[in-house]
């Protein structure tokens, strides 16, 4: 994902500096023109706007508030937009702290997948002041195409963690629905095409579909590598699971479709694309 956004921006004329722990991350940006640094805090100088994409709200926490991390390397007045899914708490916790620091934080969480990043063509849902948010498009628009203001600091991870809990559940449906329809004897190609213009429809039947040769360019085609980690998807519905009982919401569907994804990882399947739900059904429950 931050490869492609990066890239995107570059590409609209930004000038970026990028920084991952991973060396071959950071090679392969500087392939696509950002200037890859060594630290958090040789990042943090000298720019207008840091996009953060991590994958926990401590990890965010830490980069922010280390020693040498964000709020104490940036220079005053830099933005920070974090388009992570966190806990809306923690995005409301490091609004506050930045203003302290003399910095200003925002929930920009996206949504789109890889190929929306590929293709620039993200959804950010930002959780702040009007003002806020209009001066956050002014990077946000080189790598999306829709941008929502959900409210007041973090609301932007409220639409994210609801938008991911019906994507997990919906994800599980869709492998059930091709599975079965395979079994039955309908060719799997046909029946997504009339999925794909019927009430069943939705992202996971027309454009990134889990059945391996129905669609190309989506990680079903390519053994489920470099899409939306099964660890990923799990750890928002998880997300979603402990704010929804905060206000005693349903949490039903949540949790039986997080077990589908809890058997992935438990069975070292974690990295793969969580569309690796349509094998595990195929097969059974089996892996």
């Amino acid at each position: 994902m931050g490869n492609h956004m990066s890239r995107n921006l570059v590409a609209n004329g930004y000038n970026v500096k990028g920084y991952d722990l991973s060396a071959e991350a950071r090679a392969a940006a500087a392939k696509n023109g950002v200037t890859p640094v060594n630290s958090v805090a040789e990042l943090s100088k000298d720019v207008d706007f840091i996009v953060t994409c991590l994958p926990e709200t401590r990890h965010i926490k830490e980069v922010l508030t280390m020693e040498g991390g964000v709020f104490a390397s940036a220079n005053p007045g830099t933005w920070v937009c974090d388009t992570s899914t966190i806990e809306p708490a923690g995005a409301q916790e490091f609004n506050a702290l930045a203003k302290e620091s003399g910095h200003t934080y925002l929930d920009t969480p996206m949504s789109g997948g890889v190929t929306g990043a590929r293709d620039g063509t993200l959804t950010f849902m930002v959780g702040g002041t009007e003002a806020e948010f209009e001066n956050s498009k002014k990077v946000l628009d080189g790598m999306g195409k829709n941008f929502f203001h959900c409210g007041g600091p973090g609301t932007g991870e409220i639409a994210k963690i609801a938008n991911n809990l019906i994507l997990g559940i919906s994800m599980v449906g869709a492998c059930e629905g091709m599975a079965i329809g395979e079994k039955l004897g309908i060719d799997p190609k046909v029946l997504q095409k009339i999925l794909s213009v019927s009430t069943a429809r939705n992202w996971c039947i027309d454009t990134y579909n889990p059945r391996p040769g129905v669609l190309e360019g989506v990680p079903a085609g390519n053994d489920y590598a470099g899409g939306f980690a099964v660890s990923l998807i799990k750890k928002d519905m998880l997300l979603a699971k402990k704010a929804a009982e905060t206000v005693g919401a349903d949490t039903t569907m949540i949790e039986t479709s997080h077990e589908y994804y809890k058997h992935l990882e438990e069975n070292n399947l974690g990295k793969k694309d969580f569309g690796y739900v349509f094998q595990y059904i195929m097969n059974n429950k089996k892996i």
